[in-house]
């Protein structure tokens, strides 16, 4: 994970302009609050400059391991979309580990591995009702979008926190082996999107146990199936849904997709969208994240 993400944090350390500190000077709407959220680990929001003060939906990015915000902000460009669908956008930072790099403690797995016990949790719900004092959120419509160590914490987030999570898409990420530990209050619309080459966090799923601390984790159909199971959703999940083309490296509509939808409560959904010979930081087209904020924001509380 540390190499995977070290292209993108050399990206966000040599950029003429923090993502998140690009033209503030401009006012809050159509840019980034200059007014951070988060106390000591401070965070900007972005404000869509059609925001009138009546409720939004919340998307928070979560980076890889190694990587930041800024990095995975300028990987993916959420911004862009989050402008275009009127949606409250930030991508916070986890804490550095003794090896320099920024972690989230997702689970066993990933990415504590010096075991500091940091309450990332607690932080995000916390960035959550913090954004609710000064902004109109939509309770109903909140999601967690997180890259490998972000794609674990998403899960965790969606665990954890269910009450607040209406969704959450996990790139590359796993949820816990041990599902005793996920106990979700609600029903959560989960997105697993995962390349079939990921030598990072593979496919089948595999171990962080290489590195002192680390531990297994599942594959990306078992982490979906699970969830499908905690939101009542009936199997056998649906495979008639046309293939999608998100990525823009490989030839053709690449990417299957599994779909848990009949029967889950809420009107929750879960969905596998497995991207065939792609790796751990696919080349994605323009495609991809609309589609994934068409997909979270289409499910409410």
């Amino acid at each position: 994970m540390r190499g995977a993400f070290s292209i993108l944090f050399l990206l966000a350390c040599s950029s003429t302009g923090d993502a998140a500190d690009s033209g503030t000077d401009a006012g809050v709407l159509g840019d980034f609050d200059p007014v951070p959220f988060g106390g000591a680990r401070p965070v900007k929001l972005y404000v869509p400059s059609s925001y009138t003060g009546a409720p939004l939906p919340l998307v928070i990015l979560l980076h890889g391991y190694s990587a930041n915000g800024a990095a995975e902000d300028l990987y993916l460009n959420m911004k862009t979309t989050a402008e275009a669908k009127s949606v409250f956008y930030m991508h916070p930072d986890g804490t550095v580990d003794g090896s320099g790099n920024h972690f989230w403690n997702a689970s066993d797995a990933c990415c504590d591995f010096a075991k500091t016990g940091v309450d990332d949790s607690g932080y995000l719900a916390g960035l959550v009702a913090e954004i609710g004092t000064r902004y109109a959120v939509d309770t109903k419509r909140v999601y967690f979008v997180g890259h490998s160590n972000g794609g674990f914490m998403s899960y965790r987030m969606a665990c954890d926190h269910a009450d607040i999570v209406t969704g959450i898409m996990s790139l590359a990420g796993a949820m816990p082996l041990d599902t005793s530990v996920c106990k979700p209050k609600n029903a959560v619309t989960v997105l697993e999107v995962h390349g079939t080459a990921d030598t990072t966090i593979a496919y089948d799923g595999g171990s962080t146990a290489s590195k002192a601390g680390g531990a297994a984790y599942p594959g990306a159909t078992t982490s979906v199936a699970d969830w499908a199971t905690f939101d009542g959703c009936g199997t056998p999940a649906d495979m008639s849904q046309p293939p999608l083309d998100i990525e823009a490296d490989l030839a053709g509509a690449e990417t299957t997709v599994t779909e848990y939808k009949s029967g889950c409560q809420s009107g929750a959904q879960v969905d596998l969208w497995t991207m065939n010979g792609a790796g751990h930081i696919p080349g994605f087209n323009a495609t991809f994240v609309p589609a994934v904020f068409d997909f979270l924001l289409a499910h409410s509380r």
